[in-house]
């Protein structure tokens, strides 16, 4: 019996797992606003298997976007360990960022619903991805390789500004604009 119940446990999971890969994907393709059967089709189930996991769609939303925030988080503290200083581990960290930024079609939309299933969204992102980045410009910091005095949250929300593309600004306009701006907080030593 406890046999059948792990098998179960293990397919729940790969379902759920498939079913936030496949809405992240066309979360990316058409926004957080894509068809609940468009995302069913991709992961392979039906739309009540949809349903059943995430009975509302702030809840897949939720889902996945947690999935995403909590590995850019958790990518901070290995770029720190692997990357030749701080300020490269900073700077690939922020790439990352910009990348889960710039896929986010409709994101900022949802957020600014008032869908209160869709209210803590905000919060977590902020609670998860600031500290990361604080330890990324604490680092920074302490081997004197940025010059100026900036909050993690104030760096974030420069970039997540860079990052609001359309028509005429791209996501290759947000990178190049983004790069620019690390570069100009970069201080070499004489």
């Amino acid at each position: 019996m406890p046999d059948s119940v792990g098998v179960r446990q293990a397919q729940a999971q790969r379902t759920r797992s498939a079913v936030l890969a496949a809405a992240a994907a066309a979360f990316v393709d058409q926004g957080v606003q894509a068809p609940v059967r468009d995302i069913a089709e991709r992961a392979g189930v039906g739309v009540g298997t949809i349903y059943r996991n995430f009975p509302t769609r702030a809840d897949l939303v939720t889902a996945v976007y947690r999935h995403q925030i909590d590995t850019c988080a958790a990518l901070a503290p290995r770029l720190l360990e692997e990357s030749a200083s701080p300020f490269t581990a900073l700077a690939r960290w922020v790439d990352s960022f910009v990348e889960f930024l710039v896929t986010k079609h409709g994101l900022g939309a949802a957020l600014g619903s008032g869908d209160p299933g869709l209210e803590n969204l905000h919060a977590l992102m902020l609670d998860t991805l600031v500290p990361a980045c604080a330890t990324l410009l604490d680092a920074c910091a302490a081997d004197d390789e940025i010059g100026l005095d900036i909050t993690a949250y104030t760096l974030m929300r420069a970039i997540g500004n860079l990052c609001i593309t359309g028509p005429d600004y791209s996501r290759d306009d947000a990178k190049r604009m983004v790069t620019t701006l690390l570069a100009g907080m970069f201080t070499t030593s004489d």
